[in-house]
């Protein structure tokens, strides 16, 4: 039998067996993405750390908006790199010991960094496809 907790903000019993199995899953998954997940740089939700920091959470929340961005109003490679050496920026001066970052800074310029980083990849697979698809062209047009 599970174990059963009451949550009236939840309206009712909500399996804990369940919530906390998902969140170690989700935890290792941010493990496994790279991110250290220390907790005093990352944020809580209903008394669970999330699975990753603030700025990887900064970054995966902007990569579905840069890749929307990309098809609607793509930035320039110029404003790409600005927007990664902000995130750069940030922990460059928390790594030297110059300036302490807190979790809202990290999830803006984690935010902004992947924006820039994700669109920096999207050229590069669309530079990919361009050359793969003339170099197909090509050889269509030998056989041919």
């Amino acid at each position: 039998m599970h174990s059963v907790e009451k949550r009236e903000s939840e309206g009712g019993a909500v399996p804990v067996d369940f919530r906390l199995r998902l969140w170690m899953r989700l935890m290792r998954w941010g493990a496994a993405m790279g991110c250290h997940q220390l907790p005093e740089r990352s944020f809580f939700f209903l008394g669970l750390q999330f699975p990753v920091c603030a700025r990887c959470t900064g970054v995966l929340l902007s990569t579905p908006t840069a890749v929307a961005l990309f098809f609607w109003h793509r930035l320039s490679v110029t404003a790409s790199l600005c927007l990664s050496a902000v995130m750069l920026l940030d922990w460059s001066l928390q790594y030297f010991g110059i300036l302490e970052s807190t979790n809202p800074r990290r999830l803006a310029t984690g935010f902004l960094g992947g924006l820039g980083v994700t669109t920096l990849h999207l050229y590069l697979y669309l530079e990919i496809y361009r050359f793969a698809l003339a170099s197909w062209r090509a050889i269509v047009s030998l056989l041919v």
